[in-house]
């Protein structure tokens, strides 16, 4: 891969790290729900009048959108509201990649070999040692819908699978637009006691900023550039790149927002991330 391509991987990566400190600025004045409908609001409109719908059948949007917006980020936004700081939910967020591999196991009848088993018992060691650490940036319940989340991406993963190749940003701004009656109904439903007019009317710059950047660097372009990039090189060549997704959460987190970096963060983070490499490579190694 040349050296601008592999700058633009990095330059995603640290987007979607930064992405979790973002998250958490905003939900100091914003609902979890009502945010995720934002950021899905405006990742539709206007781009939905200038893009095609994706070639694939409206029940497989909808399903795509039902897992990988709706349920992904209102189960993430609502994890870091309840007490999971933004470094913890950068790496909880990780054990997608796991989830993905166990449901292709059952559904898609994939194997499940050697080096992902051990990868995954190594990966999940560090989710459990994360979970005797409640108090602080962790909460136990919040640490449960991350997972939750991360469950959800591995869904709209397999989902994506079965979609095929398509458009990438159509199929994220297609989406974005079927989820936004669902995440509205579900912030009726659970949040209209915190809807305030007033609120809204008087956001701080910094959560316009952070709205913005959940949309327009994370939502639209991450996935754009992520898509580009799948379709010149080999996914065994560009998903690695997502191991720095954490390592970009935790700094960000410490340098932006001050977050700690205790002894058992660090180790957590070494089994979490030894976890994937031993599922992206131990085949490869053992070989």
């Amino acid at each position: 891969m040349p050296v601008k391509y592999i700058l633009l991987a990095l330059s995603v990566v640290a987007i979607w790290g930064i992405n979790f400190v973002v998250i958490q600025v905003a939900l100091k004045e914003i609902p979890p729900l009502m945010l995720t409908f934002l950021r899905f609001f405006f990742a539709a409109f206007p781009a939905v009048f200038f893009l095609k719908r994706p070639n694939t059948s409206w029940k497989m949007l909808f399903f795509y959108s039902l897992s990988m917006f709706v349920l992904d980020f209102s189960f993430l936004f609502s994890g870091m509201y309840v007490g999971v700081s933004s470094g913890i939910a950068s790496l909880s967020l990780q054990t997608q990649v796991f989830f993905t591999a166990i449901l292709a196991v059952i559904f898609f009848k994939e194997k499940m070999t050697f080096a992902k088993t051990v990868g995954a018992s190594v990966a999940f060691s560090g989710i459990v040692f994360v979970g005797f650490h409640t108090g602080g940036d962790v909460n136990l319940f919040g640490l449960f819908l991350v997972e939750c989340a991360a469950l959800s991406w591995a869904i709209g993963n397999l989902v994506s699978k079965r979609i095929g190749h398509v458009d990438m940003l159509s199929l994220v701004v297609w989406g974005s637009l079927l989820s936004l009656p669902f995440l509205l109904a579900l912030s009726f439903t659970l949040e209209s006691h915190m809807w305030n007019v007033q609120t809204f009317i008087t956001l701080s710059w910094l959560s316009i900023s952070s709205i913005a950047y959940l949309v327009y660097p994370v939502t639209l372009f991450g996935f754009a550039i992520w898509s580009f990039l799948l379709s010149r090189y080999p996914a065994t060549t560009v998903a690695p790149f997502t191991l720095l997704v954490p390592v970009f959460g935790f700094s960000s987190s410490a340098i932006l927002v001050g977050e700690a970096l205790p002894g058992w963060k660090l180790l957590a983070a070494f089994l979490i991330v030894s976890g994937l490499v031993i599922n992206l490579y131990g085949d490869r190694i053992r070989k």
